[in-house]
């Protein structure tokens, strides 16, 4: 199949970046998805120095790697997330430290250089998350009134409109990860923000069945949901692991613990059917990257790139172009 597939640049970014792409360059992959995470990408250079974006090119070039999709996924977070705490401290500049506000208000900024940053650099979609001013409200006691909910959609609206018009007028697509702590993290909430927002279409999706699979949503229904707004796609494996004792809410139990009741896996090693989602995305004619997203606690890093990769490009089949009874037809 033509998909390229690529690697998530997050769980790499210790690393310095041309080590990175040496490492993934020599593995095979035949691109990355380039995360802001870790410092591999400056968004209000990206916007602004077209000669540090070329840098990058040749860099990404002299290990041929390719770039279809950036990420700016932390800092998505603070347009919607409370900010209440000291744990997106980090997100941000330092100067916005404990001022949930100024997190917010930065973000927001951001978030419209990185429209700029992404047709700078030559991509045409932004993975990314968006915060929830309501997730904290999942479970309905105290009593959570209907209003209150559709507030927080409403609020996301408010809060990513005025984001969207800036990646509207540079022709970019804007791709959340359906992710707990989202405003969408589901079906039904996904439709529910699009919904939100006027199903504009620079707003859309990167799929990841993992996050969907372990909640019980099967991943393939989503993408037959949502067939025009599947912008970008992770690979990444889980496992149900409960037993129990254990919770599918996971108890407060770090990954990488055997007691919790699901956890995220390298790809082909946990119980996401992804020959079935290979095969609805060929259906819906899905022809972008394929990024590999490694996040297997139970895994050397090293040995799960180059795993998942041999993996992905195998289940990376085309859709057949004729019925197998055709011959039968002369």
């Amino acid at each position: 199949m033509s998909r390229p597939v690529t690697i998530f640049t997050a769980q790499f970014s210790d690393m310095p970046f041309e080590d990175f792409c040496r490492f993934a360059g020599e593995c095979g992959y035949d691109g990355i998805e380039l995360s802001t995470g870790g410092g591999y990408l400056d968004v209000e250079k990206a916007a602004n120095d077209p000669a540090y974006c070329d840098s990058i090119r040749k860099m990404l070039a002299k290990y041929n790697l390719n770039l279809w999709a950036i990420s700016n996924h932390c800092t998505g977070q603070l347009v919607c997330d409370p900010n209440n705490d000291a744990r997106s401290d980090a997100f941000a500049p330092a100067c916005c430290a404990g001022n949930a506000e100024a997190k917010r208000a930065w973000a927001v900024q951001n978030m419209k250089d990185t429209a700029r940053a992404a047709k700078n650099l030559g991509v045409d979609v932004v993975t990314c998350f968006t915060g929830s001013s309501i997730w904290h409200l999942l479970y309905s006691f105290p009593p959570v009134t209907p209003e209150t909910i559709e507030g927080g959609f409403q609020y996301f609206a408010d809060q990513f409109n005025p984001i969207f018009d800036e990646f509207g007028k540079y022709g970019i697509k804007f791709a959340l990860e359906v992710h707990p702590t989202e405003i969408a993290f589901d079906l039904y909430t996904a439709e529910r923000a699009l919904n939100a927002v006027g199903r504009r279409e620079e707003f859309g999706f990167n799929f990841d069945p993992s996050h969907l699979f372990w909640q019980g949503v099967d991943p393939v229904k989503f993408i037959q949901a949502f067939p025009d707004r599947i912008y970008h796609c992770h690979v990444k494996d889980a496992a149900i692991t409960l037993d129990g004792r254990s919770g599918i809410l996971a108890s407060h139990i770090d990954f990488g613990d055997g007691r919790r009741g699901w956890d995220f896996r390298s790809p082909g090693h946990g119980q996401v059917d992804f020959e079935a989602i290979i095969r609805e995305l060929n259906r819906i004619g899905y022809t972008g990257p394929l990024s590999v997203e490694w996040e297997d606690c139970g895994m050397d890093r090293i040995y799960g790139a180059k795993d998942a990769l041999a993996f992905t490009r195998k289940i990376n089949f085309s859709p057949s172009t004729l019925q197998f009874d055709d011959v039968f037809k002369k």
